[in-house]
């Protein structure tokens, strides 16, 4: 049984030599052929120049894995595939894909009798070593026939079939959404300690290490921060600009749509847009109201 990897960024290309790794033959795809071509050489996927190709490499019933940026460029894969693939083939989307658009790519691939899956995939850049964290969404009987890989791409207990179409996605976006969450309050409990009168004693890395055993609040977090302030006791190697991958703001939205409070998890998206701009209007509007009722110091730009 083998499959096609289609799109390899760090995700796909991890996944995928995780999967070749532990013996699975796989079909490689991306619209740069040179990581397919890498992958070929170095690990023994078979490599395919175009869609066309991945889908003649496989036996059916066919299973093509579309690591892909969200939005347009996964329709537009969808549309090329669906033209390709016959009844029972396997369509799955393991990209950062709202939940909603899922429910609507299911059905499409259903007029054409193509199952289809959708996948959200934790890990990052440690998943190769580590192992993903997967959830799937879609038909339960089609989500058997995957087993064989998401138990080699996982560690054990880290994939979870969660419902029909659009559940894999949901509950990876909360998943994100929480995240957010956890990282702010890190943030903010390291910038208290930068800021307290014992900030010269402290070695962050240390605090972080400390902190990870025995502590409430241990993490896999944290053991990431003992080495990124090992690495720059300060941070002051980076910009304080935080990107954000569309899920923390699927996430609000939901919360917004169901009428359920989710204070931290907004915060941690405001902040992180907060984070992108540099002597903010906003910042200078409040400076300027203080100083004009209570007559309080402001600054004056360079």
């Amino acid at each position: 049984m083998h499959m096609a990897m289609i799109g390899l960024g760090r995700m796909g290309t991890g996944m995928a030599t995780r999967l070749l790794r532990k013996g699975h033959e796989l079909v490689v795809y991306n619209r740069s052929p040179e990581k397919s071509e890498e992958l070929a050489e170095a690990e023994g996927a078979k490599a395919a120049m175009a869609l066309e190709q991945a889908v003649q490499l496989l036996e059916r019933p066919r299973i093509l894995w579309m690591m892909l940026p969200s939005g347009q460029v996964v329709d537009e894969h969808i549309e090329k595939l669906l033209a390709l693939l016959e009844p029972e083939d396997i369509l799955v989307d393991g990209g950062n894909t709202h939940y909603i658009d899922d429910v609507r790519r299911a059905e499409s691939a259903q007029k054409y009798g193509v199952n289809y899956l959708d996948v959200g995939v934790s890990g990052g850049i440690w998943g190769l070593k580590e192992g993903f964290c997967i959830m799937i969404g879609g038909p339960e009987q089609v989500f058997e026939q995957l087993k064989p890989f998401l138990h080699s791409l996982a560690p054990e207990d880290g994939y979870l079939y969660c419902g029909p179409a659009g559940a894999g996605h949901f509950v990876k976006m909360i998943h994100n959404g929480i995240e957010y969450g956890m990282l702010q309050a890190y943030a903010e409990g390291f910038s208290l300690l930068e800021h307290s009168p014992f900030a010269r004693h402290l070695n962050f890395s240390r605090v972080s290490k400390m902190w990870n055993n025995g502590s409430v609040i241990r993490s896999w977090l944290l053991e990431l921060a003992e080495e990124a302030f090992k690495k720059s006791s300060q941070l002051d190697d980076l910009s304080a600009w935080v990107g954000d991958s569309g899920e923390g703001r699927w996430t609000v939205q939901q919360a917004i749509q169901s009428s359920v409070p989710a204070p931290v998890l907004s915060l941690a998206l405001m902040e992180r847009f907060r984070s992108r701009e540099e002597n903010s209007f906003s910042d200078r509007f409040i400076a300027a109201l203080r100083q004009q009722f209570g007559g309080h110091a402001v600054k004056k730009s360079d």
